[in-house]
């Protein structure tokens, strides 16, 4: 790295002004077909990234209050709001039957899956983001897996992501390996002035909107003498269920979280804007549906071998040898990721603008992630057709949905969707699987022909 560089980096963390250069659409934002690139590196605030964003979750048709709401859910996704994906990469895998064929496009997020489909060993992988926090992060990430071959330092930057010593590793081994944009975006100052590649010294997993969420929940479970880290210490599933009835289940009868709960504000930070609320709590108040996602999460899978789990309750990874960690991160598969990563490609670009622009038979599988809850019936419509168009027969598409049904059906003509087959059995096995248990339903579709 340049002696000046160097030199910034060591400067202390006086405030600055702050500046967000990171005003960008989440990484699970909808694919308007319109747009394709931020249009300058580090997503200016007021840009066309944020005005994206600003049209696809700001209902025009709504009150005035409603539009409010909506305006302050699309401000507080500017920036970095995954530092780990949510969703289960093990449970992807198998419902999308990757193997050395597989041409997958996937959106970003926080990296890790993308990373893990790597040990599946497919074709290739192009992985597509319109927040410049989170292609910035899956560049880190990568450099990390290339030039980190110590695992104990690997897994001490990635997975532990607290270590004074991370600051060093970055400056002299990953700096100069990363392209001018993203030593800006790591070297650059967060709204309260601190240098962003320090949050790798302090837990990257606490940061971030999702890690902001589980923290304040975490603040709220101690108002009633809950330690969330208890239950990671149950032996088995019946333990687990013993401490979750007794301590957890109690919290989501206080008036406290469920008033908190009641307003959609509340639940910014796992990711659901506010025309999706209503949805997502169909009959129920939204305190019984959350303690239905986090009862799974406690006791669905057993605690050593789910690390969302950890992530949940601990706020990172478990730090004995054996602690559960994404497979790209897990020492048998280390290896094998390193020597694939070149067939990972990441794009700082639009889901089905990347479609759009593609040759039949480009992609094979893919990936939506939950980015349909977000979509107009005209954005679905224009993304089904292009990864119609470019689909050959037997390719699948797997997305998330943060209520239990597909939400395709009368909202995708049926002369489109008819070229498709719903897969009902295993996307229920998918969704049982997903050990992340935050979604109503993990959903299949293979195309025909």
């Amino acid at each position: 790295m340049p002696r000046s560089s160097r030199r910034a980096m060591d400067e202390a963390d006086a405030p600055a002004p702050a500046k967000d250069p990171t005003a960008v659409i989440p990484s699970k934002a909808p694919s308007d077909p319109a747009s394709a690139h931020s249009p300058h590196p580090h997503g200016k605030r007021g840009g066309r990234g944020a005005r994206l964003i600003k049209g696809a979750v700001v209902r025009h048709e709504a009150s005035r209050s409603a539009k409010l709401l909506d305006k302050a859910f699309a401000l507080a996704f500017k920036g970095l709001v995954y530092a780990q994906i949510w969703e289960d990469p093990v449970a992807d895998m198998d419902a999308l039957a990757l193997d050395a064929d597989s041409r997958v496009l996937t959106i970003a997020s926080g990296g890790c899956n993308a990373l893990s489909y790597l040990t599946a060993n497919p074709q290739a992988i192009t992985v597509v983001d319109l927040n410049t926090a989170h292609i910035a992060l899956n560049k880190l990430k990568h450099a990390a897996l290339r030039e980190l071959t110590d695992y104990a330092q690997l897994r001490r930057f990635i997975a532990e992501a607290d270590h004074p010593g991370n600051l060093a590793l970055y400056r002299e081994r990953l700096a100069p390996q990363l392209d001018e944009a993203t030593r800006r975006y790591w070297e650059g100052r967060d709204l309260v002035g601190r240098r962003r590649i320090k949050a790798f010294t302090r837990g990257i997993y606490k940061q971030g909107l999702l890690g902001g969420f589980i923290g304040a929940a975490h603040v709220v479970a101690r108002l009633y003498k809950v330690d969330p880290a208890e239950i990671l210490g149950a032996a088995t599933i019946a333990e687990q269920r013993r401490v979750f009835d007794e301590r957890f289940a109690p919290v989501f009868e206080r008036k406290l979280v469920r008033w908190l709960t009641d307003h959609p504000a509340s639940l910014f930070g796992l990711g659901i804007p506010p025309a999706q609320y209503s949805s997502l709590a169909g009959q129920q108040r939204m305190a019984d549906v959350l303690r239905e996602r986090l009862e799974k999460l406690a006791c669905g899978f057993p605690v050593n071998d789910n690390y969302f789990a950890w992530q949940a309750f601990s706020r990172g990874y478990g730090r004995a040898e054996a602690a559960p960690l994404p497979p790209y991160l897990q020492a048998a598969n280390v290896d094998a990721v390193r020597e694939r990563l070149p067939r990972l490609s990441v794009r700082h670009a639009n889901f089905t603008h990347v479609v759009r622009a593609s040759e039949p038979g480009a992609f094979n599988r893919f990936i939506l992630l939950d980015a349909q809850d977000w979509m107009s019936d005209a954005q679905l419509t224009e993304l089904w057709s292009e990864m119609t168009r470019v689909a050959p027969p037997g390719s699948r598409v797997l997305f998330r949905t943060a209520a239990a049904p597909s939400l395709l059906p009368g909202r995708v003509p049926d002369a489109l969707l008819d070229q498709w087959e719903y897969r009902e059995a295993e996307s229920q096995m998918a969704t049982e699987a997903d050990r992340s248990s935050i979604y109503g339903g993990v959903h299949l579709y293979v195309r025909r022909g």
